[in-house]
């Protein structure tokens, strides 16, 4: 990949907090948040971020969990995942949702942004881009396998932005009537699209887990780039 990277710093209600930004070959584009799960801005968030920019995308990963611990890096399983459950714990969801917003509004500043600005994110970072969406914050956004946004349909109405929803099939924590009632809520709307993927587990979208699933990745890859080049 042609892709240029650096740590940057985002204003923040209390203070600021850093992100990591890719940029693409050309230098410039339209821009993508890239919101982390609950394992930090790990080597595998910054590589998603590397690849949306070799997609044509500026793409910033913010780091959410920087008022606990600034700059996390956590693995998936054993003792880095306790600690990352621990961290979320610790997690004040609307800052997270308003540390989104804040991404987006330093993205709209750099000079290297010109078009929309859209938020992916994962697992936590799904919930916090279908928040952020609510919140009007974005222009549009992708949750993969995001936990509680099915507790959280109330939100639903503010959201007038495009949104796409990946997720598992085999998904213990987000069952299949989870995803029938985000299905439902968001049934009608031209700019909002449900998939459910088979064989696929929760995480299918990270190389570095044991739920990795190729096939859903690359497909959910595919469709999410489809969907911001319809919409950014």
């Amino acid at each position: 990949m042609t892709v240029t990277s650096r740590w940057i710093d985002i204003p923040a209600d209390g203070g600021s907090f850093q992100g990591y930004l890719a940029l693409p070959k050309t230098g410039r584009g339209p821009a993508v948040i890239i919101v982390q799960e609950i394992f930090g801005v790990n080597s595998h968030i910054r590589s998603v971020a590397d690849q949306y920019a070799a997609d044509g995308y500026v793409a910033l990963a913010p780091d959410v969990f920087w008022r606990t611990q600034p700059r996390v890096e956590l693995g998936y399983e054993g003792a880095d995942r306790e600690k990352a459950l621990e961290l979320l714990q610790k997690t004040d969801v609307n800052l997270s949702v308003a540390d989104v917003g804040a991404a987006a509004k330093a993205l709209r500043a750099l000079p290297e942004v010109h078009g929309k600005v859209a938020a992916i994110g994962y697992c936590f970072g799904g919930r916090l881009a279908y928040l952020a969406a609510a919140q009007g914050t974005i222009d549009a956004g992708v949750a993969y396998y995001g936990g509680g946004i099915q507790t959280q349909l109330d939100q639903a109405e503010k959201i007038k932005v495009p949104m796409l929803f990946h997720y598992g099939e085999l998904d213990a924590h987000i069952p299949v009537s989870a995803v029938g009632e985000v299905r439902e809520r968001f049934a009608g709307r031209n700019d909002a699209e449900v998939f459910v993927y088979p064989n696929a587990d929760h995480g299918f979208n990270c190389g570095d887990r044991a739920s990795y699933n190729a096939h859903a990745s690359a497909l959910a890859h595919g469709r999410t780039l489809t969907f911001l080049g319809e919409h950014m």
